[in-house]
Parts: structure tokens; C-alpha cells; sequence
């Protein structure tokens, strides 16, 4: 009987360790990835990486194109107060001066105009009686409408403003009613 019973607990521990063995044998072969599983993560790893790129390639690429766009504004900034002396002048010889002066500055005035156009710059276009826009006035005071369609609405304009691309370089200055 002693022999029947130490056989049978070599049986159940042999039993035991088979059983073990099998777990150990069925985590190992879970736990390893095939070689589709570790192609498909690799791929998968590749496609966002490239995706990574190329969004970087279009970010870049955006920026560059702005700064290009962008990078004579202080230049254009500069020129505008010039700009605005030859319109002064402009009138000051239209008034009092002689014809062949005025056709001479404003052959000047055209054609410096007109480069400052090729390089982008757009006159933004104010009249009296047009909707007040914040995004595109500077109120630089209100006075009493002279009649009641003008109220809230552009009376006169003091200075105009001008457009670079798609962005205000400077605000038209106007007088409001009320």
C-alpha cells in the first residue's frame, strides 16, 4: 500500500509538472509575437512616421512661403509715410503749382506706387458713408453726423489704410459720426 500510494504521488507530481510545463509552453508561445505581428507593428510604426514627415514638409513649407510674403513689411511700412508725402505734394501742386511739375512728381508717384503693388501692397479702399469696421479703422474721433444716415458710419478719412497679402500693415484713420 505504500508503495501504491508513493507511486501515485510520483503520478500526480509528474502530472503536475506536465501540467506546469504546458502553461509555461502556452505563455511563451503567447507572450512571443510572430513574425506577421512584429511586420504589422513595424508597419504600422513606419506609416505614422511617415505621416510625422510629411505634415513637418507642409509646416515648413507654410512658414517659409509667410516669411517670404511677410518679410518686407517693415520695408513697406516704412515707405508708406513717403507715400503719403508724395500724395501731400500732389495736392499742395495741384493747387498753387505749375503743370509741368505736377505731371512730373506724378509720374514719380505712379510709378513708385506701382512697385509697392507688385510687391503686394493693396489700398484699402474708404469712403465717407461706409459701416465702421474695427478690423480695418481707427476711429481717431467722433463728431455730431451731419445727417442721421451717417450715424455710426465713416464721415471722412484722415488716412489711408493699407493691406499687405491678407494682413492690415496700417489702419485707415477716419472720423465717425454719432
Amino acid at each position: 500500500m505504500e508503495n501504491q500510494d508513493i507511486n501515485e504521488e510520483n503520478i500526480n507530481k509528474q502530472q503536475e509538472g506536465n501540467i506546469q510545463n504546458e502553461n509555461i509552453s502556452e505563455e511563451n508561445v503567447t507572450n512571443t509575437p510572430t513574425a506577421e505581428e512584429l511586420l504589422s507593428a513595424e508597419k504600422d510604426r513606419y506609416i505614422r512616421l511617415y505621416a510625422e514627415f510629411e505634415n513637418y514638409k507642409k509646416r515648413t513649407s507654410k512658414e517659409k512661403m509667410e516669411f517670404f510674403q511677410y518679410a518686407n513689411q517693415d520695408m513697406m511700412v516704412s515707405m508708406l509715410g513717403v507715400l503719403d508725402d508724395f500724395e501731400r505734394a500732389l495736392k499742395e501742386i495741384a493747387k498753387n503749382g505749375n503743370p509741368a511739375d505736377l505731371q512730373g512728381v506724378e509720374l514719380i508717384y505712379q510709378k513708385f506706387k506701382n512697385k509697392l503693388t507688385e510687391k503686394g501692397l493693396k489700398v484699402m479702399e474708404v469712403r465717407a458713408g461706409d459701416s465702421f469696421n474695427v478690423d480695418l479703422h481707427e476711429a481717431i474721433t467722433q463728431i455730431p453726423a451731419p445727417s442721421d444716415d451717417l450715424k455710426g458710419k465713416i464721415v471722412d478719412v484722415i488716412e489711408t489704410g493699407y493691406i499687405l497679402g491678407d494682413k492690415v500693415i496700417r489702419f485707415a484713420k477716419v472720423v465717425t459720426g454719432n
